[in-house]
């Protein structure tokens, strides 16, 4: 997979209209992780240095449902952007319109205008073509660095690409980098650890993933579907039934291509799904009528850490446990703790599992730690997306 990127367009001039992902937390008007903001700061800054050159950005935030609304408003976010990037930002005061066209033609060189939330109009998540053509009117090329909406076929994701040269920023560039060749032709062994709480959310990475994987690690809530499948008790676990059947030819398919499946052979369980439950260590694959598992246990932890001793390429989404709660957080922290120090390329996808490497300190550890969540999941799926199959060679 090929990009047309940032590097190789001529700037000079030019008034650059740039999707970025903005979408991050807000408590009582503040921003409270800025990392989305941060991740987009290398492209702009490039776009900046260049002579002559103004930006115009773009981002949804939230879920106004197509309608103005002040509480998803970008004006706070524009506050912490403007002091990360160390000049002043504008924020418009809509997403089309005279006012807002007036404010992008009067943009100087090195000026920044931020547009209000993309999503305040349906027309964006429509991909309406003309609102596509006038937000494609802010600039003279696009850039795109928003790889967390890039499996959506929006105006600000893929409509304007088609009216505009398109080029894809450093962000998008370097998640395709790390996660393309996971798909095409990964070194090995290459691990893939699969948690997280349902076989219907995963079923499909899964599936994608035994095309190219030595070992799939299977953890998390999922687990128990499939150890039920194998004939074991799995106690009062959550299981998907109407999966049996699919969590039953995925195991065939992994045999016939000769893909060693890794599950839970311990567990850590509790009698009831709470913060404060009492931990119980299971010290067999089988766990008794009155328990659910919660996290996986020492001996499968350790048979996970010796898989990655000799891994040359691994792909994480998704916990090993109830990771929240501290008392069920082990089985993940043990894996994350593996991971980090691997000699592998190791590449880490998914809102839980970039949760949790951030929480135990650990992402300068890892190759590559995903900044889209649906989208990483639906690239390792083998997924089109949109926004990236928009900039494309």
């Amino acid at each position: 997979m090929k990009l047309n990127t940032v590097r190789e367009a001529d700037l000079t001039g030019k008034r650059v209209l740039i999707r970025v992902d903005f979408n991050v937390p807000l408590k009582e008007g503040v921003v409270k992780d800025d990392t989305r903001i941060r991740a987009a700061l290398p492209t702009l800054n490039y776009i900046l240095e260049q002579k002559g050159t103004s930006v115009v950005v773009m981002s949804h935030f939230g879920r106004p449902k197509g309608q103005k609304n002040p509480d998803f408003s970008m004006v706070p976010v524009g506050k912490k952007f403007e002091e990360l990037l160390g000049r002043p930002v504008k924020v418009a005061p809509d997403v089309i319109g005279e006012e807002v066209k007036k404010e992008v033609e009067s943009l100087k060189a090195g000026e920044v205008l931020l547009l209000e939330n993309v999503r305040f109009y349906p027309d964006e998540e429509k991909n309406n073509p003309e609102f596509a053509k006038e937000l494609a009117s802010y600039g003279d090329i696009y850039v795109n660095d928003a790889f967390g909406t890039a499996h959506r076929a929006h105006a600000s994701t893929e409509g304007v690409a088609h009216y505009l040269p398109s080029y894809a920023g450093f962000l998008i560039e370097k998640e395709v980098h790390f996660m393309a060749p996971l798909l095409e032709n990964p070194d090995k062994p290459f691990v893939a650890i699969i948690g997280g709480a349902k076989v219907s959310s995963k079923i499909t990475v899964l599936e994608s993933l035994v095309k190219t994987c030595n070992t799939i690690v299977i953890g998390g809530g999922m687990a128990y579907t499939f150890l039920k499948v194998q004939g074991h008790e799995v106690g009062k676990s959550l299981v998907e039934d109407d999966f049996a059947d699919t969590a039953k030819a995925f195991l065939k398919a992994a045999k016939d291509k000769n893909v060693k499946v890794i599950l839970p052979v311990d567990h850590v369980c509790a009698s009831e799904f709470d913060e404060n439950a009492k931990p119980v260590a299971v010290d067999g694959i089988d766990i008794p009528a009155e328990l659910m598992g919660m996290d996986i246990g020492p001996k499968t932890t350790a048979s996970i850490v010796e898989e990655l001793k000799s891994a040359k390429s691994v792909v994480w989404n998704g916990p090993m446990g109830v990771f929240e709660f501290a008392q069920f957080a082990k089985g993940t922290e043990d894996v994350a703790k593996a991971l980090a120090e691997s000699k592998a390329t190791t590449v880490v996808g998914g809102g839980d599992s970039v949760a949790a490497i951030n929480k135990f300190g650990l992402a300068s550890k890892i190759s590559h730690v995903s900044t889209g969540g649906g989208a990483s999941l639906e690239f390792l799926e083998g997924k089109v997306l949109p926004g990236i199959k928009a900039l494309e060679k």
